[in-house]
């Protein structure tokens, strides 16, 4: 019997939850500064939330976790991108009628494809995603930019750059798609199964391959940009003006156009320069969709965008740059017990400082006092409260300030109150302005 984990899958550890926690919160707080609210999809949906008509994506053709229940035909697939359920949801529940447009949300949460798994490429893997939904506006697609570009900064990435792209309107999509299917009509035969089928499909994701890209062909494709209609021209044009104004650096990728069929006007990575990242360099990707409401039985001509940030290959890239995330700062307290009789004492003291909001730790499996004081280096204990026999017929106990190496003894009963004076000693300093040493300030004691 196998016991371990599945192949593509991982184990976050205690001693790693640490990073996930610090890029959670501050996931939270920008999506607060930049007013998006959260919202949670289930992790599967029907299938033809994902699986559309004559999609020619991979994640749809190749990697898709589908299944149906035993006696049942409803089709159901594992979640492998954010932005399908949120539009459902997103039309499901009517908030295309809410007043004020568009809806600005985010998610957090795992996702699930059948790839082959590699360094920064997981079966099961999470992302941070955000979606603009219900408007149509180059500033937003500014905007959604500019979020996930300086969240990266904050994070402390540096070998990082934007590669942006349009894919343009109908019209500019229907003509460069005949363009395409002209030029690689003779050499698709001796192309890859994959971009034979994406021919017929959607000739744009021949551009996406990954196995031809340095064939001839690719090299001499045309270019999106000689398709464009004047108004996807204009558009383009005034994403990349608001990019300039935000002092956002950009590279236009010709050849980018997304793994997805949904796509429309701009798409766009964030990718490490980092030599450490490899192949999967793309930290952060997605781009305007203009079809995906209506799909869903919205309403015609409503647009959204979005991107999607995978925290693993986050975490990669950080790794790869020598940032650290998620230092553990240690415990506030850690209760020496060296006595199993003052094991309810010591259990009274450490209830009591967590109630008082102190991370603290307790003794209970009657060590040495050696190897208690072991644990408190290796906890990162700010300070240790010693609890003996005698001390709690005295009715006190002792406390140390790990920092200073300084030790009180205080009333059994005072240890929050001597807790809250210690720590608001070291975080809250004084500084006496008093003159002549006639001390006003009531902030120290004679």
């Amino acid at each position: 019997m196998n016991y371990q984990v599945p192949r593509g899958t991982q184990d976050v550890l205690p001693k790693d939850i640490s990073k996930w926690h610090q890029i959670e919160e501050m996931i939270r707080q920008f999506c607060y500064v930049y007013n998006f609210e959260e919202i949670r999809t289930p992790i599967f949906e029907h299938t033809n939330v994902f699986k559309r008509g004559n999609d020619s994506s991979d994640m749809v053709n190749k990697e898709m976790y589908t299944f149906t229940l035993e006696n049942s035909s409803t089709s159901l697939t594992l979640r492998p991108e954010g932005t399908a359920g949120v539009v459902r949801s997103f039309v499901e529940n009517k908030m295309f009628g809410y007043p004020d447009l568009p809806m600005k949300m985010y998610y957090v949460g795992p996702q699930c494809r059948h790839e082959r798994p590699q360094k920064g490429r997981m079966r099961i893997f999470n992302q941070f995603g955000v979606e603009v939904v219900g408007a149509k506006s180059p500033m937003l697609d500014v905007e959604a930019i500019a979020l996930g570009y300086s969240f990266l900064s904050a994070v402390g990435l540096q070998d990082m750059k934007v590669l942006i792209n349009t894919l343009g309107d109908d019209a500019s999509r229907d003509a460069y798609r005949t363009a395409l299917k002209e030029h690689f009509k003779d050499g698709i035969k001796d192309m890859c199964g994959d971009c034979q089928r994406r021919y017929e499909q959607n000739p744009l994701r021949i551009l996406d391959c990954k196995v031809d890209h340095d064939s001839e062909l690719m090299k001499t494709a045309p270019k999106m940009s000689d398709y464009l209609t004047e108004e996807s021209k204009a558009y383009f044009q005034a994403v990349l003006d608001g990019l300039d104004a935000l002092g956002i650096p950009y590279e236009i990728e010709d050849t980018l156009v997304r793994g997805l069929d949904y796509y429309t006007h701009t798409v766009f990575e964030i990718v490490s320069e980092n030599k450490e990242m490899g192949a999967q360099s793309t930290v952060l990707a997605g781009g305007r969709y203009d079809g995906l409401v209506e799909y869903f039985g919205g309403p015609e001509k409503m647009s959204g965008i979005g991107w999607a940030l995978g925290i693993e290959r986050l975490i990669i890239a950080c790794e790869a740059e020598g940032i650290v995330l998620g230092e553990d700062e240690g415990l506030d307290a850690y209760v020496l017990c060296l006595s199993p009789k003052v094991q309810i004492e010591a259990l009274q003291i450490v209830t009591e400082l967590r109630a008082a909001g102190y991370r603290s730790e307790c003794e209970f499996l009657n060590r040495s006092f050696k190897a208690q004081f072991k644990t408190v280096e290796r906890k990162k204990a700010k300070t240790a409260i010693i609890v003996g026999e005698k001390d709690i017929e005295q009715g006190t106990v002792n406390i140390k300030n790990i920092a200073t190496q300084t030790q009180q003894t205080v009333a059994l009963d005072g240890v929050v109150d001597a807790m809250d004076a210690l720590f608001g000693e070291e975080e809250h300093e004084h500084v006496c302005t008093c003159e002549d040493g006639n001390c006003t300030c009531g902030q120290h004691k004679e």
